[in-house]
């Protein structure tokens, strides 16, 4: 049976850095590197969200746990880390050592944890390696998963910001059949899709440009170091589902 698009080649990708690189290094490659950098400005992200230390959270695509390894000594509530590749979800429960937390397998664009039950659903470079339907499919399940009053913080690649533009190129010119798509979403799209799914778009943020306060400073694998805030890279979006909004399943 021929696997999804966003698993084959992830396992791929996966596995050949594991022949290649120690585990460590391997496992940082594999989530595009920067493994405490990007993980540190994504708590800091959370933070400046409202995340406290008694909420729940969904990390799906929770990769080798760069962001739950930031977690693991502020967050007290529930954590679920789902991925679509064994290695590296195993990896981040490894690492994080938190028996109350849970890691499992993606099943497909599901997230099987019950309505009403999370503070936060995260989706940091989900979205940029996924079809549009499955997007909208994942965001739908997240706002089933999701309180009222709980948030959906997601990266994305847009046209518009010219370090995406250079992410586009580099994947026009690789003509391999197994590589991992890079997808793009505007803005448009992304309010069509929280308006049909009931849900409001609160924040939304270039990715080059500074908006998350930092706690820290922090420095990349190239060095460079940043201070006082400080982005992702990727442009962030940010939905809330309103308070007086319930799953559809639940009583009325």
């Amino acid at each position: 049976m021929k696997l999804p698009h966003f698993l084959s080649s992830y396992l791929k990708q996966s596995r050949d850095l594991l022949e290649t690189h120690g585990e460590d290094r391997a496992m940082s490659l594999a989530v595009g590197g920067d493994f405490e950098a990007v993980g540190a400005l994504e708590f800091c992200l959370l933070k400046q969200l409202g995340l406290a230390p008694d909420h729940s959270v969904i990390d799906v695509g929770c990769g080798s746990g760069r962001l739950a390894m930031q977690l693991r000594s502020y967050l007290l509530g529930p954590y679920v880390g789902i991925d679509v590749v064994p290695e590296l979800y195993e990896y981040a429960r490894k690492q994080c050592a938190r028996e109350d937390w849970r890691f499992y397998a993606a099943p497909g664009t599901r997230i099987p944890e019950p309505n009403d039950s999370a503070d936060f659903v995260v989706f940091f470079s989900v979205f940029t390696h996924l079809l549009h339907e499955e997007t909208y499919r994942y965001l739908r399940e997240a706002a089933r998963t999701l309180k009222p009053g709980g948030k959906i913080v997601f990266s994305f690649l847009e046209f518009g910001i010219p370090s995406h533009w250079f992410i586009f190129e580099h994947s026009v010119a690789d003509e391999r059949a197994d590589k991992v798509l890079n997808q793009f979403m505007d803005r448009d799209l992304i309010r069509a899709f929280a308006t049909h799914l009931g849900l409001q778009v609160l924040e939304l943020h270039d990715g080059h440009l500074p908006h998350i306060a930092l706690d820290r400073s922090i420095r990349w694998d190239s060095g460079k170091e940043m201070s006082g805030s400080g982005n992702l890279g990727q442009s962030v979006a940010v939905l809330v589902k309103p308070i007086q909004a319930a799953s559809s399943s639940a009583p009325a």
